[in-house]
């Protein structure tokens, strides 16, 4: 089997509704617009879909001039990117501090409305730094809004695999990845250190644990009772750091890749 990219997802902010395009930039930050704006709490604490499963139903278009925003029951709003001399606002995501533009008030009412509570949206800028973990990043090495890294990978067989021990299937979006592989074993990735995709080459770096986020299905918008995926994954794929499943990648280099290139493993 030859192993190639059958997917790209990119999730213009965090923890909302994919987009999957048939091409992207690769850039040093992760996928071009790919987790560049955030939702936080008035304090400036990042907020997910752990904590409000409707965030995936959020559809965020990014615009030559900004962003488009569309929820159900809520009508769509454009808001352009915030000027050079926009209000900042130190944020946190995870252990990282960052300092973020506020992305505005009429941002800020649509998404409390759509979410029900007082929250802000920001959006991470040139000036916005945030550096990936010095455990497993090179100096320099950066990272936008994703948990940790700027990829985030999984093959198509480990999904496949893990729905024949489900009574109901669940997405690849259940697991937000940015790069889905075909023509693969299953959790082949976790055998990789370096792989090439068209021109980009990426370092993998460190599997991805996993968490109550993938028990939210991303069509509805609603946490399963049941515990599932995580309850099944639990039972074959813990491991000391926790349940993993995908591998975080860092890439090494710049350009476009696309869908139905070919993955080439390098060690």
């Amino acid at each position: 089997m030859t192993p190639t990219l059958s997917a790209l997802h990119i999730f213009p902010v965090k923890s909302c509704a994919a987009l999957s395009p048939a091409e992207v930039q690769v850039e040093p930050r992760g996928l071009a617009g790919d987790r560049r704006w955030m939702i936080v709490d008035p304090a400036g604490k990042f907020v997910t879909g752990r904590l409000y499963a409707r965030m995936p139903l959020i559809r965020a278009t990014p615009l030559a001039h900004g962003l488009r925003l569309e929820a159900p029951d809520a009508p769509a709003l454009e808001i352009a990117f915030p000027a050079a001399d926009a209000p900042r606002l130190a944020v946190e995501v995870w252990k990282s501090r960052v300092d973020a533009v506020c992305a505005g008030a009429a941002a800020d009412a649509w998404i409390s409305r759509v979410l029900g509570t007082g929250l802000r949206l920001v959006h991470m800028d040139q000036a916005a730094q945030r550096a990936v973990s010095a455990d497993y990043g090179r100096p320099g090495d950066e990272v936008s809004f994703a948990d940790g890294f700027p990829h985030l990978l999984i093959s198509q067989a480990a999904l496949d695999q893990l729905n024949t021990r489900l009574s109901t299937p669940v997405s690849m979006l259940n697991f937000r990845p940015n790069l889905v592989v075909s023509g693969t074993a299953p959790h082949a990735e976790d055998d990789w250190k370096r792989i090439r995709i068209g021109e980009v080459e990426f370092d993998l770096v460190k599997p991805c644990t996993r968490c109550v986020f993938t028990t939210v299905d991303p069509l509805r918008g609603e946490r399963r009772d049941d515990g599932e995926p995580l309850k099944t994954l639990t039972s074959y794929r813990r491991t000391p750091a926790g349940v993993t499943f995908g591998q975080n990648l860092i890439a090494r280099g710049q350009g476009v890749i696309r869908v139905g290139d070919r993955v080439e493993v390098l060690a």
